[in-house]
């Protein structure tokens, strides 16, 4: 094992990116590399990898499947952290994240998949706790951000009685990775009714939000995402409901609607998002806001924030956690700004 000249071994500051070839997962290479972290690439095609170019920039590759635990300990053995970018990661996380906690090593997905998030704290927390690891599923746009955002508000209250998510997008570019994942997702999605996850109502409700600008007034309708089961695990909310606006998920259901196009040198798309939380309790009314651009590229500061955040021994906790309940949600969400996101929370 290396040291460095600081006393920083090697291994301390590597951090394995499972589906490092993947649209999100190069968003999250670059950004390890900016923050001065080690990337591990991990992928099950040796071409793929080849083509990332890591060798000449400091980094590492390594090929590795889900099917195959070897060559996931070996993928692994010299790495402090993973970060999953693999999805669908109804099919990926099971084995990754026990891969991971054999390993004795921290474990960050990027997963939008409600299933996914919840099983991975239902099944890995009390494994995760004996190893002394993290595991921190949905530190990405979809989930994490909201999860953060949702803390922030909440601050020192103890109950909040309604909370409702609006997430707005100005158009959505899916990438392959997010059509299978929306083929192989068909699980019914969760709300939270009187404190507790109840499946979403259908047909789905649909309403009329009204945006900051530059969106303004939206036609919505609720559809959530994992952050739901982040939020519910560490905030007790009496009713909690995420929207999105229709014109992006028009974009998604299009079979023509061709992938994000990179619109400047970091490779970011010129797709816009804005992402709202309002909580209630009693009379009093908090929102959080945030904007910024490109939720596949705005994923990759969020999980690396918290890989750096975990490596540097910023926290002391163990299990499997979400990212509002393991950080200071407002301070975290503060050093993303303004290089990767604005936010801002008032009170009403």
């Amino acid at each position: 094992m290396n040291v460095a000249s600081n006393g920083i071994t090697e291994k301390s500051r590597t951090v394995a990116v499972f589906g490092a070839s993947g649209h999100t997962g190069r968003f999250v290479i670059a950004e390890l590399l900016r923050r001065g972290l080690a990337p591990l690439a991990v992928a099950r095609d040796s071409g793929k990898l080849e083509a990332l170019g890591l060798k000449d920039r400091g980094g590492l590759t390594a090929r590795a499947t889900i099917d195959d635990p070897v060559s996931l300990d070996r993928a692994f053995a010299n790495a402090a952290a993973v970060i999953n970018c693999a999805g669908p990661f109804l099919d990926t996380a099971n084995a990754v994240v026990t891969a991971a906690i054999r390993s004795r090593i921290h474990y960050l997905d990027v997963t939008a998949e409600q299933p996914s998030a919840q099983a991975t704290f239902e099944t890995f927390d009390g494994a995760a706790r004996k190893a002394g690891t993290v595991v921190l599923p949905a530190t990405a746009f979809y989930g994490g951000l909201s999860d953060l955002l949702a803390t922030s508000a909440v601050a020192d209250w103890d109950f909040v009685d309604e909370m409702r998510i609006g997430i707005g997008l100005d158009s959505w570019h899916p990438t392959l990775g997010t059509r299978i994942t929306g083929y192989r997702n068909t699980a019914r999605r969760l709300m939270v009714v009187e404190g507790r996850l109840q499946p979403l109502l259908q047909p789905a409700p649909e309403l009329s939000w009204n945006f900051p600008e530059p969106l303004g007034r939206q036609d919505v309708i609720e559809l959530s995402f994992s952050e739901i089961v982040l939020i519910n695990r560490h905030l007790r909310v009496g009713h909690l409901h995420t929207y999105i606006n229709q014109a992006p998920l028009r974009d998604l259901r299009d079979p023509n609607t061709p992938p994000p196009v990179a619109a400047d040198e970091t490779g970011r798309s010129s797709q816009r998002f804005l992402v709202e939380v309002i909580a209630r309790s009693g009379d009093e009314v908090r929102r959080a806001i945030a904007h910024g651009r490109d939720i596949y590229a705005v994923s990759a500061p969020l999980v690396c924030e918290a890989a750096q955040r975990i490596l540097g021994g910023e926290v002391q906790a163990a299990g499997a956690l979400s990212p509002g309940e393991l950080f200071d949600a407002k301070g975290f969400l503060q050093a993303l700004t303004p290089n990767h996101l604005t936010f801002e929370v008032t009170t009403h």
